[in-house]
């Protein structure tokens, strides 16, 4: 479809003094093209938007809608906004029609617009057609979305927003938005309001049309008539019109209004159908929802279900969504999943989005061994409700580095402490008085410790041992780390794994991990963190096996202050990250330079910082956008995967691989390869599983050369056998020898591929499989069979970091000379403020680590991160506070320096590596230079010929 816009004409402002900015404010719009051939028939369609928009007005229920009386009626939302009167023409050639219209400016949100309380003027039950004619203008290039939406406010409920419509708008131009909405529930106040542009974009509007459909019917509408379902793009949705619009998808589908004697009834409704005879796990009841569902926006899926039959019990229940593209591709997307029962009703609650225009979509449900029947009583799928950003959380009186554990040296004896169990608790002197490294870190200067212990004997439990409550001292949204020293008794024959837990009501929390394999005091760390109110919070020192004693020295559990932990940070980055640089200039006139201005700016961090994309990501251009726009590294989040580009044996699928290189290589963004192979057994295909060893070996062979072979120098990093640490499906059938072979022969393959460990829980002390200990012994096993092993992957799926813990690990790692990369970064919290607090401490420790040589983050965008509360920027492309953290950061990591050319025709400063760009203001005008900085200690001297 061709994109119609009209472009301003140059206007002669007035304000209006209602709202106005208190400076003189001017509006200058110029036609980017004069003489458009297409103007004759832009002009057509202008004149009948024109008259639909007069026709319209009748009913329009916006008061002031072409703000002939200024801003009466409307407010700006945390902005400025005021009104233009001037002559415009439309199209060139046309006689100029007197008009107005809002500039709404100085916006620092994009949620920040101009609104309009409209309760009055809406009922339930009626739908309501939206055109708006908006632009945008200011330091913009390309386009800007603008949205209109609905803020719908209630006594007893959380504020909720509608989406109405949306329109990408050209720099200069006027576009139609246009939407509709319908009420199912009357709020007590209704808000229409546009927004959208990124802030310092000013928003523009010459009129807006809400009309009902049918307006006597629309006023006739009482307030308050729920119609949830004209919302729900699922056509009968509680089954009220029989099995109409739903099908078995390899099975049967059969109504009911009871089942089981009666014991099965509807939660709500009449009645509920079932998906019976299953032969497979896919096997399930459908519905197609094509044409019904918009590229880039966000739906919310709610079901209830339950299973019956077969003697399960309870089992997973998921929503998928099939998806075929126009050249025939197929996606599967699980939406939702939840453990449903054979006793009650469960209702299961997720999220998809569509990247890009498909030609048949159908929502159904699987899950279940084959034999149990699926049961579902009511399905909704509709536009995901706005999720206003959420605020900063409130923490006072947060006693930094102050120990929450009472009687911790153990002065008072066990008071304070019970026995968790039949055990006992005694104490004993002999435990070290130093603080442990970590701790010492995060606390500084600190008294010795009292050199006193518990012991825990009597032991008949691996759970058994000293604990505490600690309910009324923990905080919600702190970060908590955990410090002490563990010993076990002589006697065990095998190492032990000791741990610090948390009992947080009925869940666990692991607050460290250490294995001990000697009679030695050992450290153990980690961290934690609380967001929802607890009742109960009890920390225990658990994890010997039954019968063997163990010993806990000064255990800590404190509060930190990451923030403090900054200063050094920027301090040891700039001695790493930085160097001096001389810029020296020389040419014809070099002599007469002395104080000429002169101005550096950095155009790019030379630093990796990446992120995983999948191929349905290409379809989304708002998402290219900003990977190219923010990123220099990316990784693939399944496309090279072996499951993925050999799924049947002997039929191959490179083609998304292949259009996701060709993407990076276009915009020059480096490639990890990830992975060749994945040793963990649930993530082998099935006919790899079904191979005999002599097969398996000549799989593994073909995979490693038809992979490296067609991908030669094009990934720059491979990881070869991915999460060795936690998994050992190929070492177990065709030896130990066969890993560090797998590193060989990719390296004679391709030699000039890096070629990596990658495994999880390295950097965080909670996973004794993968102390950075045991993944020092892990490399260097490698090595010593031939393995060219040349970097280390941590993949830092990280909770509540605490940087000294982590800088431990790295530290640990970084004894192998080997660089370390962050491979599959993210951290979750459901406050984005908190998420943006835990990528800042882990991008800081990374980017000061002389280790450290880049960063991928596992994914920014929303509904497309393996953790949920992970994202960066939201589903519909708004940015929250993780996001902009990730932006000011990168920002802070540029360099930029102005002054005058010494008597040496020098100018020197220290920046980061990467790409500058410098301005010269000589006599006889300007002049710019690039050059770039590479890593160094010493100064680096940059000669520039003028």
């Amino acid at each position: 479809m061709k994109r119609l816009c009209c472009c301003f004409r140059r206007r002669i402002p007035k304000q209006f003094s209602e709202n106005s900015p208190s400076q003189s404010s001017k509006v200058d719009m110029e036609n980017p093209s004069e003489g458009n051939a297409n103007n004759a028939f832009q002009s057509e369609n202008l004149e009948e938007n024109v008259r639909t928009m007069r026709n319209s007005s009748d009913s329009n229920i916006i008061h002031n809608h072409d703000f002939s009386r200024g801003l009466h009626s409307w407010h700006p939302n945390c902005c400025e906004a005021y009104v233009i009167s001037a002559y415009s023409s439309s199209i060139e050639g046309n006689s100029p029609k007197p008009g107005t219209y809002a500039v709404i400016t100085n916006r620092k949100e994009p949620w920040q617009g101009l609104e309009q309380d409209i309760t009055s003027q809406v009922s339930t039950g009626s739908t309501y057609t939206v055109s708006a004619r908006v632009g945008v203008s200011g330091a913009l290039q390309g386009y800007a979305d603008v949205l209109a939406t609905l803020k719908l406010e209630y006594r007893n409920m959380d504020t909720s927003y509608l989406f109405i419509g949306r329109r990408s708008v050209l720099k200069d131009c006027w576009e139609n938005l246009e939407g509709t909405f319908l009420l199912s529930t009357m709020p007590d106040r209704v808000i229409f309001y546009l927004e959208g542009p990124l802030p310092g974009v000013d928003l523009l509007i010459e009129s807006v049309v809400v009309s009902c459909s049918s307006s006597s019917w629309c006023n006739s509408q009482s307030k308050g008539s729920p119609l949830f379902e004209e919302e729900n793009i699922i056509t009968n949705w509680k089954f009220d019109d029989g099995l109409n619009g739903w099908s078995g998808r390899g099975c049967k589908v059969v109504l009911h209004d009871t089942m089981a004697d009666g014991k099965i009834v509807p939660q709500s409704g009449k009645l509920f159908a079932s998906a019976t005879e299953r032969t497979q796990s896919w096997n399930g009841i459908q519905q197609e929802i094509t044409g019904k569902v918009n590229r880039k926006l966000a739906y919310e899926v709610s079901a209830v279900v339950r299973i019956y039959g077969n003697n399960i019990t309870n089992a997973d229940v998921q929503a998928t969504l099939w998806v075929q593209a126009a050249d025939m591709r197929e996606q599967y997307i699980g939406i939702a999943k939840v453990k449903a029962t054979d006793k009650d009703w469960v209702q299961m609650q997720g999220k998809f989005l569509l990247n890009g225009s498909p030609s048949r979509v159908v929502i159904y449900l699987e899950g279940p061994p084959p034999g149990t029947d699926i049961l579902l009583n009511s399905l909704v799928v509709k536009h995901a409700a706005k999720v206003p950003p959420s605020p900063p959380p409130v923490i006072e009186d947060v006693a930094f580095g102050v120990n929450i554990i009472a009687n911790s040296d153990l002065n008072d004896g066990t008071n304070g402490w019970f026995p968790l169990g039949n055990c006992t608790l005694s104490v004993g002197t002999g435990s070290p008085h130093i603080i442990p490294p970590m701790a010492r870190d995060s606390l500084g200067a600190h008294q010795p410790l009292s050199g006193r212990y518990i012991l825990v004997t009597k032991r008949t439990q691996t759970w058994m041992g000293p604990a505490q409550m600690i309910t009324d001292k923990v905080k919600l949204y702190v970060t908590y780390q955990v410090s002490g020293w563990i010993r076990i008794a002589p006697g065990p024959t095998s190492p032990q794994s000791v741990n610090v837990a948390l009992g947080v009501d009925d869940q666990w929390v692991n607050g460290g991990q250490v294995e001990i394999r000697d009679d030695r005091w050992h450290e153990i760390g980690g961290s934690f963190r609380i967001e929802k109110q607890p009742a109960k919070v009890m920390v225990y020192v658990q994890g010997p096996a039954s019968g063997i004693d163990f010993m806990v020295a000064g255990l800590q559990i404190f509060p930190v202050d990451r923030h403090a932990r900054f200063k050094s940070l920027r301090r040891q980055t700039d001695k790493i990250r930085k160097r001096d640089i001389i810029l020296k200039l020389s040419g014809s006139d070099s002599g007469s330079l002395l104080g000429t201005l002169i101005r550096v700016k950095q155009t790019q961090n030379s630093f990796p910082l990446g992120s995983c994309l999948m191929r349905t990501n290409m379809d989304n251009e708002d998402f290219v956008d900003f990977f190219v726009k923010h990123f220099n590294w990316a990784v693939f989040g399944n496309e090279l995967k072996w499951y993925w580009t050999e799924a049947q044996q002997g039929n191959f699928n490179y083609k998304d691989a292949d259009e996701l290189l060709n993407l990076c290589t276009s915009h020059n963004i480096q490639v990890r390869g990830h992975c060749i192979f994945w040793e963990v057994e649930n993530t082998v295909q099935q006919w790899i599983r079904n191979l005999s060893q002599s097969d398996l070996k000549t799989a593994v062979q073909n995979r490693l050369t038809g992979l490296l072979t067609r991908y030669k120098g094009k990934f720059r990093h491979y990881d070869v056998n991915n999460e060795m640490m936690h998994g050992s499906f190929y070492q177990d059938r065709l030896g130990k020898d066969i890993r560090a072979d797998m590193f060989k022969t990719a390296n004679q393959l391709d030699p000039s591929a890096i070629l990596f460990v990658n495994d999880y829980h390295v950097e965080d002390g909670c996973d004794t499989r993968s102390s950075p200990e045991k993944y020092i012994e892990h490399i260097l096993d490698l090595q010593e069979q031939g393995a060219p092993v040349g970097g280390i992957g941590i993949q830092g799926h990280i909770d509540s970091p605490v940087g000294p813990v982590v800088c431990s690990a790295l530290n640990d790692l970084g004894i192998l000379g080997l660089p370390i990369w962050f491979t599959e970064l993210d951290v979750s919290s459901d406050n984005e403020h908190i998420r943006a607090d835990d990528l800042e401490v882990m991008l800081r420790e990374a980017f000061a680590h002389p280790a450290v040589d880049g960063v991928m983050l596992w994914g920014f965008w929303e509904l497309f991160t393996s953790r949920e509360n992970s994202h960066l920027v939201n589903a519909e492309g708004d940015l929250n506070e993780a996001g902009r953290r990730y932006l000011a950061l990168k920002e802070e990591w540029l360099s930029h320096a102005h002054g005058h050319i010494d008597e040496q025709g020098q100018f020197s400063f220290r920046g980061f590596q990467g790409s500058y760009q410098v301005e010269i203001f000589s006599t006889k005008g300007k002049v710019i230079k690039t050059f770039a900085v590479d890593k160094g200690e010493e100064p680096l001297i940059i000669s520039i010929d003028l």
